[in-house]
């Protein structure tokens, strides 16, 4: 079986739709298309209780959790709108995405 696709990649910039975090703007750190989920910087934080150990000290650390990919949309860097994603086949046969507002491609 293949793995399922995601509309979004990392290093995307994206709006989020839904949560606590509802219409908070972030980078994608990082994303796995195995469980449809996405990390984004500075949304959906939670907090670790760590013990001590040699390379981790004792405390609480705040770090971003997995959410959804269906509860993010991409900003297109062309138009800065949130849109949705259409894709295209380039003349020289390579896929790409495409904002489904002003036309413009999403891939650098």
């Amino acid at each position: 079986m293949s793995t399922p696709k995601l509309h979004v990649r990392k290093g995307d910039k994206v709006l989020v739709l839904s949560g606590k975090d509802k219409g908070k703007k972030g980078k994608i750190l990082s994303a796995n298309p195995a469980k449809g989920t996405v990390v984004v910087e500075g949304v959906n934080i939670v907090k670790k209780h760590t013990r001590p150990t040699q390379r981790v000290q004792a405390g609480i650390h705040e770090h971003p959790a997995p959410l959804k990919s269906a509860k993010v949309m991409i900003i297109c860097p062309g138009c800065q709108k949130p849109t949705r994603v259409r894709k295209a086949v380039q003349k020289d046969g390579t896929r790409t995405r495409i904002c489904q507002k002003c036309g413009e491609s999403l891939d650098k």
